[in-house]
C-alpha cells in the first residue's frame, strides 16, 4: 500500500492521502492553493456558496493544469451562514481558510465587507475546532499590518505591527481583514486552544490569472492594460507572486515551528506604479498600445479626491513606499519567493492571452 509511504513536506512527515479543506474553492489565491495540494498528493475538499458552481470551477481548475481533478470534492457552504460547515470540516486533517471578500478601496457600505469577513472566520474556526483538526491557516492580508499608522518612510513593518483601526488610509477593506485576524486570535486564545492558528499576510497579490476572472491586486495590471488610467498616480506597491502565496500557505501548513504565528509575504521593495506600467509596456508590444506613460502631480490626484471617493481612500499614501520584512517566512517555513516582475508580467500575459483586456 504505497499511498501509505509519507511524503516529507516542510519539517513535518506528511501522509499523502491526508484530506485538506481550502475555503472558497472559486476564488484567485484558494484556485491556486488547490493546485498545489493536488500536485503534492493530498486529498482537497472545498467549499462553494451552490454546488450549481462545481463544474465552472472544476473548468477553471483544469484550465489551469489541475491535476489528479478526482481527489477534489465539493461541499455547499456560506460564510454567512452555519450550514454545510460542520460537512466542511468532517474527516479533514487541516484548513486553509481563504475565503473572504476582496474590496479593496471605496464601499458604500463597509459592512457588507467587515461582517462576513469576521464572523465567517469565526464560523469556520468553530466548526475546525469541534471537528478535532488540529491546524488552521488563515489567510489576513498586509492590510491587517501596514495601515494607519504614523508615516514613517525608515519603518519596515513586520509580523509584530498591526492596521490601526480609524486611522489614515484604512478602507473597509483594511479594517475587514484586521478585526477578522484578531477575532481569530481571540477565539484561538479563549475557545480553540487545542486549534493551531496560523495566519498569513500577503502584500499585494499578482500572478496569472484563473479562468475569466480578475481579482484582487490583478485588477491594477487590467487597468493598466486597458487604458483605463489616464495616467499614474504615485503609489507603491510591495508585490508577491499568488504561487509562492500558495506555497507559503502550504509550508505554514507543515511545518511544526509555524504553529501560533503570523507571516508577512512580501518580496523586495515596493514597485511604483508607473514602474509597473513601464515593464508592461516594454514588454507586450502592440497589446500594450493603451498603456499610458504619463505621471500624475499629487496636486491633481488631492483635488479630484474632493469629489471623488476612489482618489480620497489613496491620498494618504501618495508617494509612500511602505517597507515589508519576509524574514520569519523565509527562516521559519523555508519560503523562497520569486521576483515581483515575474508576478506583474505572469498577471499581464494571463489577461492578454485570455482577451480580458
Amino acid at each position: 500500500m504505497t499511498w501509505l509511504i509519507p511524503a516529507v513536506i516542510g519539517k513535518i512527515p506528511v501522509m499523502t492521502q491526508q484530506r485538506v479543506l481550502v475555503t472558497g474553492g472559486s476564488g484567485f489565491i484558494a484556485g491556486h492553493c488547490i493546485l498545489r495540494l493536488l500536485q503534492q498528493g493530498y486529498l482537497v475538499r472545498t467549499t462553494v456558496r451552490s454546488l450549481s458552481r462545481e463544474s465552472a470551477v472544476r473548468a477553471v481548475l483544469t484550465d489551469a493544469g489541475m491535476v489528479n481533478g478526482d481527489a477534489l470534492s465539493f461541499v455547499a457552504a456560506d460564510l454567512m451562514s452555519d450550514a454545510g460547515w460542520p460537512d466542511a470540516v468532517e474527516g479533514c486533517d487541516f484548513v486553509l481558510h481563504v475565503a473572504s471578500p476582496v474590496m479593496p478601496g471605496h464601499v458604500d457600505n463597509p459592512d457588507d465587507v467587515i461582517f462576513p469577513a469576521r464572523e465567517g472566520t469565526l464560523r469556520v474556526l468553530r466548526a475546525a475546532h469541534t471537528a478535532g483538526i488540529k491546524r488552521v491557516v488563515l489567510t489576513s492580508a498586509f492590510h491587517a499590518v501596514g495601515w494607519g499608522h504614523p508615516r514613517n518612510d525608515d519603518h519596515v513593518f513586520t509580523e509584530a505591527d498591526w492596521t490601526v483601526i480609524g486611522g489614515d488610509g484604512v478602507d473597509a477593506y483594511g479594517e475587514a481583514k484586521t478585526l477578522a485576524e484578531r477575532a481569530a486570535w481571540d477565539f484561538i486564545e479563549t475557545e480553540g486552544s487545542a486549534t493551531e492558528l496560523v495566519t498569513m499576510l500577503p502584500v499585494a497579490v499578482m500572478g496569472p490569472v484563473m479562468g475569466n476572472a480578475v481579482s484582487g491586486s490583478n485588477n491594477i495590471i487590467k487597468r493598466i492594460l486597458s487604458g483605463d488610467l489616464p495616467g499614474y498616480p504615485n503609489l507603491y506597491f510591495p508585490i508577491v507572486d499568488v504561487r509562492d502565496v500558495a506555497a507559503a500557505h502550504l509550508l505554514a501548513m507543515t511545518t511544526k515551528e509555524a504553529a501560533g504565528q503570523r507571516f508577512l509575504l512580501s518580496n523586495g521593495p515596493a514597485v511604483a506604479m508607473k514602474e509597473i506600467g513601464a515593464l508592461i509596456k516594454t514588454s507586450f508590444g502592440a497589446a500594450a498600445a493603451k498603456v499610458p506613460t504619463r505621471s500624475l502631480p499629487n496636486l491633481a490626484v488631492k483635488a479630484g479626491a474632493r469629489v471623488n471617493p476612489e482618489l480620497r481612500e489613496i491620498v494618504p499614501d501618495l508617494g509612500y513606499a511602505r517597507r515589508t520584512s519576509n524574514t520569519r517566512a523565509c527562516r521559519v517555513l523555508g519560503w523562497r519567493p520569486r521576483d515581483p516582475k515575474e508576478a506583474i508580467l505572469a498577471a499581464a500575459r494571463s489577461l492578454v492571452e485570455r482577451s480580458l483586456v
